[in-house]
């Protein structure tokens, strides 16, 4: 679906804090994903975020496996007692890439902010398992939050699904999901710079394809890995821009980055919801880049980053009041 009127900008210069890390990676420039194999371009993303010599306190971590499929999952605890409001996180990485090990530090800064336990969802990664698997996993990890909800003290009238990239389009997959399939009662859905379109025809692929983190031979790449075949990639679990019915959604939180592919996807899906009906708070961080929720650790502690992380979590705790 193209996009002819982008409801999202980008500034005229990244913010100077985003400006000097890009510079830094353009003097030592790292292979793009896209030139890689899966296995090489996940070494190449641990390299990029790897594990903070301190990393943020929170209550309490437990790592669980759920369901037949033993789907891992990372559980992060606040401080305090139970029932706890209850956040199912589901990280970014184009389907291909990550684990709940990359996306540590942003669920404990998530946690700590909102005072919610979040469920970090380890899916299972393409191309190995291709669409609708890791949704699916997703999927079994919202159902245990509340199947499992008195053992593992979930306030179930406060869960909330949230996802960066294509955990982004995971998330909104997985509301979509909900809604369609009578399952769990979703509160928000906090959707970060998500994928939501196979298709690579808006304005923002053309001014932020290349030299940005993201590019546009990545998403191909990605696209690629995920989908059996370009059919499915109409499927709205696959891109939720091409759903022809969002209403009875839950109220969402949509991020968008001025500096980043996806930025018209993302808009034009907050744009879609409002049409629907269904209430949504967008942010469009214009001088920002593609990835800003993972860089919270030094040396890239970048302000931008913190300010995603309060915007979440505003959102999130005034769902949860």
């Amino acid at each position: 679906m193209s996009l002819e009127q982008p409801e999202a900008t980008a500034a005229e210069e990244p913010h100077p804090e985003i400006a000097g890390l890009l510079e830094q990676m353009g003097a030592a420039p790292a292979p793009s994903f896209s030139s890689l194999s899966p296995t090489g371009a996940r070494q190449l993303m641990k390299h990029m975020f790897p594990d903070p010599d301190e990393p943020e306190p929170v209550g309490d971590v437990m790592d669980l496996h759920l369901g037949d499929d033993g789907v891992p999952v990372r559980v992060y605890v606040p401080e305090g007692q139970g029932p706890y409001p209850t956040v199912v996180y589901v990280h970014g990485g184009g389907w291909v890439l990550g684990d709940v090990d990359t996306h540590d530090e942003t669920c404990r800064a998530i946690t700590n902010a909102t005072d919610a336990m979040v469920v970090s969802v380890d899916y299972r990664l393409s191309p190995e398992h291709t669409f609708p698997t890791p949704l699916e996993d997703c999927y079994t990890a919202l159902e245990w939050v509340f199947d499992d909800a008195q053992t593992m003290q979930v306030d179930t009238d406060n869960v909330a699904v949230a996802g960066d990239s294509a955990g982004g389009n995971l998330a909104a997959a997985l509301a979509l999901m909900a809604r369609d399939r009578g399952g769990p009662d979703i509160d928000r859905q906090v959707l970060i710079y998500p994928v939501t379109d196979h298709s690579f025809d808006t304005e923002s692929y053309e001014e932020n394809g290349a030299g940005y983190l993201l590019s546009k031979e990545d998403m191909e790449w990605f696209w690629d890995h995920y989908l059996e075949s370009d059919v499915d990639g109409k499927n709205p679990y696959a891109s939720p821009l091409q759903a022809k019915n969002l209403e009875g959604l839950p109220p969402a939180t949509v991020l968008t980055c001025g500096f980043d592919p996806l930025r018209d996807e993302g808009a034009a899906y907050a744009h879609r919801l409002e049409e629907a009906g269904v209430s949504v708070n967008h942010i469009n961080y214009d001088d920002a880049i593609h990835g800003i929720a993972q860089f919270l650790v030094e040396p890239m502690d970048l302000t931008r980053s913190r300010e995603l992380i309060d915007d979440v979590a505003a959102d999130l705790t005034a769902t949860f009041e």
